[in-house]
């Protein structure tokens, strides 16, 4: 399970809003304990260079950056979230792909510009398929 604390949780739906028409990506900083807790959401720049209506990117060195960031907090990196715009709030192929095992991954439907839904998902090691996760904001 995760859940998002409130604060994370408005500044992760209003950075997927301020993107629209096309993809954010962030990171979510927080405790690992009986159930994954997100105490901060840190932006992270959408690096893909065609089209970012349907897709984003994250650069290693983003990613690392952030690691970084919940260590000097003395948080866990717990993963990363990402917005849907347009279309529901599922894993596509190019998530799965690009996915790490060891994060969750929140998506969040953007429609016309505003909040719908989200899901997280969790991808397995094979990287084949993602289970949806509970998640709580």
């Amino acid at each position: 399970m995760i859940r998002i604390e409130p604060e994370p949780w408005a500044a992760m739906v209003a950075h997927a809003r301020s993107a629209y028409p096309n993809e954010c990506v962030g990171a979510m900083l927080g405790s690992i304990g009986n159930e994954k807790l997100v105490r901060v959401a840190l932006p992270l720049r959408n690096a893909f260079e065609g089209s970012q209506a349907a897709r984003y990117e994250l650069r290693p060195e983003d990613l690392l950056a952030a690691d970084k960031a919940a260590g000097e907090r003395s948080m866990d990196l717990i993963g990363i979230y990402h917005s849907h715009p347009d279309c529901d709030a599922y894993f596509s192929k190019t998530d799965l792909q690009n996915s790490c095992p060891w994060y969750s991954f929140v998506v969040l439907s953007i429609q016309k510009g505003e909040f719908d839904h989200a899901n997280s998902w969790l991808p397995n090691f094979e990287q084949t398929e993602a289970a949806k996760e509970e998640l709580i904001y």
